[in-house]
C-alpha cells in the first residue's frame, strides 16, 4: 500500500513510501532534503521489515534538531502500521 507522510522539522517535506502485504518497505522518496542521502536511505531500507527499519533509525537526530529525515521516516512506518491495524 502505497502512502504519503507530511514531515516535520526536517528538510525534507514528504515521504512517498510503500509497505508490502508481508511488512517489508517498498520503494522510498523524499521530497526536499539532502537528495543523495535520503535517495541512498530509501535504496537501504527497501526489503526490509518496517519494524526493523522503525528500530533502526527512531530517535536519530540531526544536529541540534529533535529529530531527522531517518526519525521522520520511522515515525512515517509507525503510523502506517498503526493506520493498518
Amino acid at each position: 500500500m502505497k502512502y504519503q507522510y507530511q514531515t516535520s522539522g526536517t528538510c525534507s517535506r514528504m515521504i512517498q513510501f510503500e509497505v508490502n502485504e508481508d511488512g517489508t518497505v517498498g520503494e522510498v522518496s523524499f521530497v526536499g532534503g539532502c537528495h543523495g542521502n535520503l535517495q541512498g536511505i530509501g535504496k537501504l531500507v527497501k526489503g526490509m521489515k518496517a519494524s526493523e527499519v522503525i528500530d533502526r533509525l527512531k530517535g536519530i537526530k540531526c544536529g541540534a534538531k529533535p529529530t531527522s529525515c531517518p526519525d521522520q521516516l520511522a515515525q512515517a512506518l509507525a503510523a502506517a502500521i498503526a493506520q493498518k491495524g
